[in-house]
């Protein structure tokens, strides 16, 4: 099974840093149903002060994608994200997308998938503000919305 798991911002990070060692702890246990993770980073944190010291001191695998896109607009930051995270699951070919939260990343990890029929797992599903003016709430409905398996 391939896990493609889209990753971008710092509270992603401490996420994704449980979920990478449980899937490792898997793989150790289970030699005949091993899991692959390829970690996407798009950039959305990105320097080191908000990247580069998570991987760091949490012991997360580097990314084998980093696709650099961080600043701008919400609707650029997006469709950049969703161009390249595209691309990225039209080569890798994952059973399943994993996102995160509620970012641009996560939504536009989500689409992404959703659009290439590829099953979406949404980590920190059904949170809800309910205040509409927040990009994050939108983002959280829409990738909700669109998502196979909600945690």
């Amino acid at each position: 099974m391939k896990v493609l798991t889209i990753i971008g911002a710092r509270p992603q990070f401490v996420k994704a840093a449980v979920v990478s060692r449980a899937i490792a702890r898997h793989n150790e246990n289970h030699g005949e149903s091993q899991i692959r993770e390829v970690l996407v980073h798009t950039g959305q944190h990105y320097d080191a002060n908000m990247s580069d010291v998570f991987f760091e001191e949490m012991k997360i695998p580097s990314p084998e994608y980093h696709l650099g896109i961080g600043g701008g607009t919400h609707g650029a930051m997006t469709g950049q994200m969703l161009e390249k995270i595209e691309a990225v699951i039209l080569q890798e070919k994952p059973d399943v997308v994993l996102v995160y939260g509620d970012t641009n990343s996560t939504l536009a990890g989500a689409l992404a998938a959703v659009k290439l029929h590829i099953p979406v797992a949404h980590v920190e599903a059904g949170l809800r503000s309910f205040n509409m003016r927040m990009p994050e709430e939108v983002n959280r409905i829409l990738t909700d919305r669109i998502s196979t398996v909600l945690f």
